[in-house]
Parts: C-alpha cells; structure tokens; sequence
C-alpha cells in the first residue's frame, strides 16, 4: 500500500511540476526558429532574454562561439551566422 500511496504521489507531484513548465516565446523575426531549435536542445530560452540587456553583437557572437567551441553546440557556421544576426537585432541595444 505505501508504495502505491508514493507512486500516486510521485504522479501528481510531476504533473504539477511539468504543468508549470511554460515554453519561452522569443520574438518573431527572421532565425527565430533556427535560434530556438538549436539553443533549447542544451539551455532553457530564458537564457536568452535575461542576458539581452548585457548583450550586443559583439557579446552575442562570442556567447554563440562560446558555445560552439567550450560546449560542443552541434551549430554549423552559417547557422551561427544567422543566430547572431537574430539575437543581435532582437535582443540587443536599441539602434
């Protein structure tokens, strides 16, 4: 019985726990959808909108490089190219 009594509990615990779980919209422009295929499959999308304030081409590139050569990204360079430009214009410095 206990251990029917914790499974039930372990179910509706991580169902609440997964319920709360939102996905992170970023803004609709040209390498949305590259952007966030190829950072969410290592990092959670909030990554990118907490650090957007600290960020400009120059630190986006070198946050995209970082994790392309420290942490193994599987992101080609064209691909990298066109996340940068994204990431640049959409969650940089204004101008």
């Amino acid at each position: 019985m206990r251990i029917f009594l914790a499974s039930v509990m372990f179910v509706v615990i991580g169902g609440i726990a997964l319920a709360a779980e939102r996905p992170v919209p970023l803004k609709d422009a040209p390498g949305r959808q590259m952007t966030e295929n190829l950072c969410s499959g290592c990092h959670s999308l909030d990554y990118i909108r907490i650090n957007a304030p600290f960020m400009n081409r120059q630190t986006w590139t070198a946050e995209v490089n970082k994790m392309i050569q420290a942490f193994g990204a599987p992101i080609a360079a064209p691909d990298a190219s066109t996340i940068i430009e994204y990431l640049s214009a959409n969650y940089g410095p204004p101008g």
